[in-house]
């Protein structure tokens, strides 16, 4: 993810990359195939929201305070409308989802999300 210049925001949709993985390896032990493409399927659109919002984050040139508040505003905005339209997508194209492991995933990736605070900037610091 080398379009992604923000180390906490990088570091983030990772975590939430490798926790869809454990999600649906664990489903597809525990519950069945279909637990396991709901994991997937729920973790995915929290990546694909945040990477949206990374990208956005990742093209601000600078220009003040002003502009960076719009920068994250448009990002935020940009993040809803595509958690919307995938949850959209999922929920009328998939009949079989299991609605538990599917929202269960899409919200700790959600919350894993908001952990971007408590990853430093620096390289050097965990």
């Amino acid at each position: 993810m080398p379009w992604i210049k923000n180390r906490p925001l990088r570091i983030i949709i990772q975590w939430q990359l490798l926790f869809t993985l454990i999600a649906a390896l664990g489903c597809s032990v525990w519950v069945s195939e279909i637990g396991a493409i709901s994991a997937l399927l729920g973790g995915f659109i929290s990546v694909a929201s945040s990477s949206a919002f990374a990208l956005i984050i990742s093209l601000h040139k600078g220009g003040g305070a002003g502009g960076a508040i719009r920068t994250a505003l448009r990002a935020e905005a940009v993040k809803i409308v595509v958690i919307v339209i995938l949850l959209w997508q999922v929920l009328t194209q998939f009949e079989n989802i299991n609605l538990i492991v599917f929202i269960g995933t899409f919200t700790v990736a959600v919350i894993i999300n908001s952990m971007a605070l408590l990853v430093s900037e620096d390289a050097k610091i965990i």
